[in-house]
């Protein structure tokens, strides 16, 4: 399966180097290009790519207000490119449903296992940059992933659904889930879908931090 991958970067030489990297791999295409947040969202809605790799600071509009509008409309799963620098930036982004997060530190292996684990719908990426987010975000008590962290949240779930969404606060992926509570990973997939819709959230991002929050 190909991955279709839209970039929004709007640093040309930067942009040129992801697009570099990413047309590199046999199983990822480069399907467009947008220089700031404004063209992004047009482009996500023209193009129906597979994800969008965002900066958050651009022009027109920013990262976070377009990956918001992306994911409410369902255009596509968003990989933000950020740095711990830019608290606001990170958790605006969380808010907003992006899938996963990636420092712009990383290399171009990274970068790319990071593109196929959203691809997969495993929005965790690498445990040391959304453990640390996770950790940072609720520890900071901003932006919470729920309109309220109240435990009686947790009575919507099964008891099954309620140790994945403890493994979610563990940042574990499908695989790792699977492994944990000896199931099939298909079934722990299915189980994420399940909880996140009844806790009405965007990412499993957000199901993280909520586990986090409730001490789940």
């Amino acid at each position: 399966m190909t991955i279709r991958v839209l970039v929004a970067e709007d640093q040309p030489a930067v942009r040129a180097g992801l697009v570099l990297i990413l047309s590199s791999a046999p199983d990822v295409e480069v399907v467009g290009e947008a220089g700031d947040g404004e063209e992004a969202v047009r482009l996500a809605r023209e193009l129906r790519p597979d994800l969008v790799l965002m900066d958050v600071q651009m022009p027109r509009l920013d990262g976070v207000a377009a990956t918001g509008l992306v994911v409410a409309e369902q255009l596509a799963d968003v990989l933000v490119l950020t740095t711990f620098d830019l608290d606001e930036y990170v958790f605006g982004a969380l808010r907003a449903g992006a899938a996963g997060f990636l420092l712009k530190s990383a290399d171009a292996g990274q970068l790319l296992e990071a593109v196929r684990t959203v691809a997969r719908g495993e929005g965790l990426i690498a445990p040391a940059v959304t453990r640390r987010l996770i950790a940072e975000f609720a520890g900071a008590g901003r932006g919470r992933s729920a309109p309220a962290a109240d435990p009686a949240v947790l009575r919507a779930l099964t008891r099954r659904e309620r140790e994945v969404l403890r493994c979610l606060g563990e940042g574990l992926s499908n695989a790792e889930i699977a492994g944990r509570l000896s199931m099939a990973e298909a079934t722990a997939k299915t189980h994420v879908s399940r909880l996140l819709g009844k806790l009405e959230l965007r990412s499993r991002v957000q199901a993280a931090v909520l586990a986090q929050e409730l001490g789940a």
